[in-house]
């Protein structure tokens, strides 16, 4: 999320192209994946921290700055975001949302939004979250749910929720400096491969993608199927992704007792990197920009175009497309691996 680029969004969203089927093997680089990767042993997983309405601003920063990825949004502080709407309490759920009722100037800052970043780090972690509501599939927005080292990239990033404009499969992506060129972990992935083959390829800006094959995986769709879980499991031999609509959420995750052995094939399963080296000390961010470096960069090859030409006209003169774009959090639970 944090340094995205139209490299890899245009085969995702609105360019037809052959992706490589998912399974062992059958990342972009065609690397077996190692036989040393086989299923996660039996373990304990500790809570360490739990993110909900009883604690959320004094375990995360919200970050008033410019956006990284040259979007037309404006970041508001903790104070403006609680006062605007924009970031409140709803039935012990988290509200995030984005300011859905001011006309503005294309050439402007852009739409009140909010980021927030944890005031922790991690290095391996089991990272559970419990969605109500995802931002939904609205031409111009950019979601996302990720994970973030310091010194990017060389400290790795995960997007594990991700999309944009009308979008509704999610997509997973690491970002890493050059060198880290992962393999499809033991027992496959759902998912299909997208991106590079080296997640740290033209400066790790690309990164190597794995797009659900679950139409109702991101956005508004997500919502419609009754919100869910996203669960990441972080360890030194790969990196996992599951998606579980709220129906369908395992009973162990529910119990407090998660146990990703039992969880069945993942979206997205990388292994054969050296990921000690390319991913450590990651930051917990949530975000809703527009346009930029992702949303804005195919706007023209979208269907969005037809409603306005301009990413940043459309997003600036229709406010009440936007009020859709919010997360509603249970909770995010971060285990101990």
């Amino acid at each position: 999320m944090s340094f995205k680029s139209v490299i890899t969004s245009l085969p995702l969203l609105w360019v037809c192209v052959t992706a490589l089927p998912a399974g062992p093997g059958n990342f972009p680089n065609n690397v077996s994946s190692p036989s040393s990767f086989g299923d996660i042993h039996a373990t304990a997983y500790g809570l360490v921290d739990t993110y909900d309405s009883s604690n959320w601003l004094n375990m995360f920063d919200v970050q008033a700055i410019s956006d990284p990825t040259h979007g037309y949004v404006n970041y508001v502080n903790a104070q403006q975001a609680q006062s605007q709407g924009l970031l409140n309490y709803q039935n012990n759920q988290v509200y995030m949302g984005v300011d859905s009722t001011s006309t503005l100037n294309p050439n402007g800052v852009g739409r009140n939004s909010v980021r927030i970043q944890s005031k922790k780090s991690y290095t391996h972690a089991l990272v559970i979250a419990d969605f109500a509501h995802i931002p939904g599939s609205n031409c111009g927005s950019w979601p996302a749910f990720w994970m973030v080292g310091p010194n990017w990239p060389n400290q790795g990033e995960l997007d594990i929720i991700e999309g944009v404009n009308l979008n509704t499969y999610n997509q997973v992506t690491l970002h890493s400096s050059p060198g880290c060129v992962p393999s499809v972990g033991s027992g496959g992935m759902t998912g299909h491969p997208i991106g590079n083959a080296d997640c740290g390829a033209a400066g790790g800006f690309t990164g190597c993608g794995v797009e659900s094959n679950s139409a109702v995986s991101y956005g508004t769709a997500f919502n419609a199927n009754g919100g869910g879980v996203y669960a990441a499991l972080w360890t030194s031999s790969g990196i996992k992704v599951w998606y579980f609509a709220s129906r369908d959420v395992p009973a162990n995750i529910r119990s407090g007792s998660p146990d990703p052995n039992s969880w069945g094939t993942p979206q997205a399963n990388y292994a054969g990197c050296d990921f000690d080296s390319k991913f450590n000390n990651m930051n917990i961010i949530f975000d809703i920009t527009f346009c930029g470096d992702w949303a804005g960069a195919v706007w023209g090859s979208s269907s969005c175009a037809s409603a306005n030409p301009s990413c940043n006209a459309y997003v600036a003169s229709q406010p009440q497309s936007f009020k859709d774009t919010y997360w509603l959090v249970n909770s995010v639970k971060v285990y101990s691996v």
